[in-house]
C-alpha cells in the first residue's frame, strides 16, 4: 500500500528546528540556533536583506535580529532589514527604535553595517517587476474563482542582494490561512496587484473559511507561486512566539516554504483555543500595538468563528481612533458581507481588492440580494475612540468605550472576554 505523505507535514520535516508546543525556549537556545543555522549556511561574501514584521505583530525582534547580525556582520557584504509593512503606515524613528531595540536614530548603535529600511510601498520607485503569473495559472490556483494574470512586483531591495532571510513569526491569519514564510515577501514587501489578487482570493473563499487552516491553501499557493520568481536566494527563519510575551515556542529554519510549514504546525497548536459550544458575545480586548481598525480587526478574525448566529463582537479598543491611517477607500465604502460585492462587481471593482477583503473580513459571514439587502451572521461593535456617526456610517455597530465594564462583562455568563486578543484564534470543537 502506498501512503500518502501530508505536503505540509513533509515540508516541514525538511527544515531544522527547535522547541516545541509545550516549551518555552531560553534567549540561549534561541541565539545558539540561530548561530548555528546561519553558520553552515553560504554567505561569506554575499549580500543579505533580512525580512522583519513591524510592530503588529508578537515577536521578539531585538533577540533575532541581534543573533542574525552577530552571526552575519563581518562574513556578508552587505546587510539590509528591510520592514515588511504590506500597506500598514511607516514606522517613524521612534518606532523602529522600541521595535529593533536600538537608540532613536541610530540603528548602528546595536546593529553596525546594517541599514534599516521601511518597505516604502506607495512609492513606484520602491519595485521591479519579476514576470507574470498567467491568468489560466491563476485560475488553477484559485481553484476557479478568479482568472486575471497579475504583474509580481517586489521590493527592489529583495532583488539586489543576493540573499533574501525572512525573519518572524507564525500566527493563524485571515487570508491565507498561517502567516509567515513566503508571506512576508507576497504581501510583505510586495506590489499592490498582488496584493490585491491574494487578499480578494482570500475574501472570496471567506476570513472564517481560511483562518486558521494549516494546509496549502489556495492563497498559499499563489504566494508561493509569486515567490519561485524571486531570483535571489530565499531562506527563513520562522518562528512561534507565546501570544502577548517576547517568548518563543519554537524556531524553524531553512527554505521559507519548509520553515513556515513546521512553525505552522507548532502555531496550530499553541495559537487556537477550542471551545465546547458557541457563546452569546465576545468582548475582544486589544493591545496598544494595533493602532487602528484596519490592524485591530484581527480581534473579530479571530473569534467570529465561537460566535452564536445573531450574537455579537465588542471590539474593544479605546486608544484607537481612526479606521484606517492608509486607506481612506473604507470611508468611502465601509464594511459589507462577501456577497455584497459579488453581486454588485461592476459598482465596487475599481475599488482595491485589499480594500474590498478587509471589508468583508471585519463584517463577516452573510448574505445580500437586492430585495432583502445585507444579512450578517452576527454584530460587529466598535467601542473605541473613533466617533459614533463614522462607525455608522461604516455599516458597523457603536458602543461608548466608557460604558464598557471589562468585569461586568466577564462576569456575564453569555460573555467571552478575551484581552489581549487578535493573534490567537478561537474555534469550536
Amino acid at each position: 500500500m502506498t501512503r500518502t505523505l501530508d505536503p505540509v507535514a513533509d515540508l516541514a520535516r525538511q527544515a531544522a528546528t527547535v522547541g516545541g508546543p509545550q516549551e518555552v525556549l531560553t534567549d540561549e537556545q534561541v541565539a545558539d540556533f540561530v548561530q548555528e543555522q546561519l553558520a553552515a549556511q553560504d554567505l561569506d561574501g554575499r549580500s543579505v536583506c533580512v525580512i522583519i514584521p513591524d510592530a503588529t505583530r508578537s515577536c521578539p525582534l531585538p533577540l533575532l535580529l541581534t543573533a542574525v547580525h552577530g552571526a552575519l556582520a563581518g562574513r556578508v557584504s552587505r546587510l539590509t532589514a528591510l520592514v515588511a509593512l504590506g500597506t500598514h503606515a511607516a514606522m517613524t524613528e521612534a518606532q523602529l527604535g522600541r521595535h529593533l531595540g536600538h537608540p532613536v536614530g541610530e540603528p548602528a548603535a546595536r546593529y553596525p553595517g546594517m541599514t534599516v529600511l521601511n518597505h516604502a510601498w506607495w512609492d513606484p520607485q520602491t519595485f521591479v517587476s519579476l514576470g507574470t503569473i498567467p491568468a489560466e495559472r491563476v485560475a488553477e490556483l484559485s481553484e476557479g474563482r478568479l482568472h486575471e494574470g497579475v504583474d509580481v512586483r517586489l521590493n527592489r531591495a529583495v532583488v539586489e542582494h543576493d540573499v533574501a532571510l525572512v525573519v518572524g513569526p507564525v500566527f493563524p491569519h485571515e487570508v491565507v490561512g498561517f502567516s509567515g514564510g513566503n508571506k512576508y515577501f507576497f504581501p510583505g514587501v510586495a506590489g499592490q496587484e498582488v496584493i490585491d489578487l491574494s487578499h480578494w482570493l482570500g475574501a472570496l473563499i471567506s476570513s472564517a473559511e481560511i483562518i486558521g487552516t494549516t494546509g496549502i491553501t489556495p492563497v498559499r499557493a499563489l504566494i508561493d507561486e509569486a515567490a519561485a520568481l524571486i531570483p535571489s536566494e530565499t531562506l527563513a527563519l520562522c518562528v512561534v512566539a507565546q501570544s502577548g510575551t517576547g517568548a518563543l515556542h519554537a524556531a524553524a529554519f531553512g527554505d521559507p516554504r519548509s520553515a513556515w510549514a513546521a512553525a505552522a504546525s507548532v502555531s496550530a497548536e499553541t495559537h487556537v483555543r477550542y471551545l465546547d459550544a458557541p457563546v452569546r458575545r465576545v468582548l475582544s480586548v486589544m493591545p496598544t500595538k494595533y493602532d487602528d481598525i484596519w490592524t485591530a480587526a484581527k480581534g473579530f478574525y479571530k473569534l467570529e468563528p465561537v460566535v452564536a448566529d445573531g450574537g455579537e463582537v465588542i471590539v474593544y479598543a479605546p486608544h484607537i481612533t481612526e479606521i484606517s491611517v492608509v486607506h481612506p477607500e473604507i470611508y468611502e465604502i465601509g464594511y459589507h458581507c462577501r456577497d455584497y460585492f459579488v453581486a454588485q462587481w461592476d459598482r465596487f471593482k475599481h475599488v482595491h481588492w485589499g480594500v474590498l477583503a478587509h471589508s468583508t473580513h471585519l463584517r463577516g459571514a452573510g448574505t445580500y440580494d437586492a430585495e432583502h439587502g445585507e444579512q450578517f451572521r452576527v454584530r460587529v461593535t466598535l467601542a473605541t475612540g473613533i466617533p459614533e456617526d463614522v462607525v455608522r456610517a461604516a455599516n458597523l455597530d457603536y458602543l461608548d468605550p466608557a460604558e464598557v465594564d471589562v468585569a461586568a462583562f466577564a462576569a456575564d455568563g453569555e460573555t467571552l472576554v478575551v484581552p489581549d486578543a487578535g493573534e490567537v484564534l478561537f474555534r469550536l470543537r
